[in-house]
């Protein structure tokens, strides 16, 4: 079954970028039917995110955000089969100054948060640049070899699994590779503190602040948005006077930024991740399961 939906995909791939869009909208929205766990999950967050939302408006954006995960989803066909001239045609930096910039003044950490293009963002990164990233494995084997496969074409980038932790990332890191992560999942309360997100408590793991401390390394934003043309991959200027010398003022400023980005899009943000999963000590969950 995995086998043929990889075939599948890949054969979407070569289709023209509207009509596997159309195709995902209608996907999303039957799983948003369908998957009444990973529906409660969103609507869950939405609601802990946008209180001021009504019922009807949470739902509404619960399903605004199904279709453009499913659209991604299919995306995967172009981005990990097509050829660089077509991913080049449908992904494109926005503000790439910024980084260049950065780079002249030594290692760059690349701020990627969880929106539905990342990975568009992430393969664009690889065509660009020979770069080092964290990924978490996948239960499934083939589609976990897929992934790691379609996020290796380019430039033999270091994939370090999260079981291995960050020393690779900063070996690499000093040795001049740009280090693309992903910084906003819930992974437990290990090596993570409580800083508001939403003015939520989220459990937010500490890597960045101490990653840059380490490295020496500036912390440059790459945001990935969708549009209908494809995906913009805008750069941000990088973060001055980060992390300094409070870990939580660091953390906290990192929140706040990925918040002011997902106000401006909020349905590609990912909300079927259970963001909130870890609760403080004596604080309820908020998940049904």
């Amino acid at each position: 079954m995995t086998r043929f939906a990889l075939w599948l995909l890949k054969g979407l791939g070569r289709l023209p970028l509207r009509w596997v869009r159309g195709l995902g909208g209608a996907l999303g929205a039957l799983f948003y039917l369908v998957s009444a766990e990973r529906r409660s999950v969103a609507l869950t967050n939405v609601g802990l995110c946008f209180p001021e939302l009504s019922p009807p408006e949470r739902r509404q954006l619960a399903r605004a955000h199904f279709g453009v995960f499913a659209q991604a989803l299919l995306d995967r066909g172009f981005l990990w089969w097509g050829t660089p001239s077509l991913i080049q045609s449908r992904v494109r930096w926005v503000d790439f100054h910024h980084f260049e910039a950065a780079r002249t003044r030594g290692p760059v950490i690349l701020l990627a948060p969880h929106f539905v293009g990342l990975d568009a963002g992430g393969v664009l990164a690889t065509l660009t640049w020979r770069l080092v990233s964290i990924y978490s494995n996948q239960k499934n084997p083939e589609f976990n070899r897929a992934v790691l496969e379609g996020r290796s074409r380019f430039n033999s980038p270091v994939l370090l699994s999260r079981q291995d932790g960050v020393r690779g990332a900063l070996k690499a890191l000093r040795e001049g590779l740009p280090f693309y992560y992903l910084p906003d999942m819930d992974f437990g309360a290990r090596d993570a503190i409580f800083v508001p997100f939403f003015g939520v408590p989220a459990a937010t793991v500490t890597a960045v602040p101490r990653l840059a401390r380490l490295a020496d390394a500036l912390v440059v934003p790459c945001v990935t948005r969708m549009t209908p043309m494809g995906y913009e991959v805008r750069l941000y200027p990088a973060w001055e006077n980060f992390p300094g010398g409070d870990v939580v003022l660091a953390t906290e400023r990192l929140n706040a930024f990925i918040e002011a980005r997902v106000r401006e899009m909020p349905e590609q943000y990912l909300w079927t991740h259970k963001r909130f999963k870890t609760r403080p000590p004596g604080e309820a969950r908020v998940y049904a399961r």
